[in-house]
Formats: structure tokens, sequence, C-alpha cells
């Protein structure tokens, strides 16, 4: 069993068991959260599409760490003008293990 879940304006494919990497919530390494907006839940030959959700359907999780991503370097650059900018960036992530999902 597999459901299509929105954290943060992105979807993810959650299956019990399996860890996901969102973008960062509020809560604590050890808290547990339920996730309701859950799009599409899927059990072998049986899906059921939400429009816009699923109604009933939830997906419990539990925070594993925080912790942020590779450094990805942005560079700006315009040739014969002497104009060069080098930025970085690290995005801050929430690891989450999915225990259940309920429909």
């Amino acid at each position: 069993m597999y459901a299509i879940i929105r954290s943060g304006g992105k979807q993810y494919r959650a299956e019990v068991g399996s860890t996901i990497d969102v973008d960062r919530l509020t809560n604590e390494v050890g808290d547990s959260l339920e996730i309701n907006d859950v799009l599409l839940v899927g059990d072998g030959d049986n899906t059921v599409i939400g429009q816009p959700t699923v109604d009933g359907a939830s997906v419990k999780a539990t925070v594993v760490e925080q912790f942020r991503g590779k450094k990805i370097l942005v560079y700006k650059y315009n040739q014969r003008t002497n104009y060069r900018r080098k930025q970085g960036h690290r995005q801050y992530y929430t690891r989450l293990k999915i225990d259940d999902i309920i429909v």
C-alpha cells in the first residue's frame, strides 16, 4: 500500500516503513505527526483518487532527523563587464519515517 501526500507544496510517495525527506517542519525529533493532505491511495489494483484529497485518509509518521542538504552553488556572470557573483545555499529538510497509512 502506498499514498501520495502533499507537504510544503510538494508531493511525495509514502509507503509504510520507508523514509521521505520533506521541507523543514517545526516538529522535534521523535515527535509523531499525522498528515491529512492525502491525494491518492493505492493498494494493488485498488486506487482511490481524491478530489482534491481522499476523505478520511491520513498518514502517520515519526520525525527521524532534522538536517540540511548539500550546498548548491549559484554563479552569475556577465562577460566583458567584470561582473561575477557566487552564492551558496543549503536547504533545511526533515526526514520522516512512515508508520501507518489509514484509509
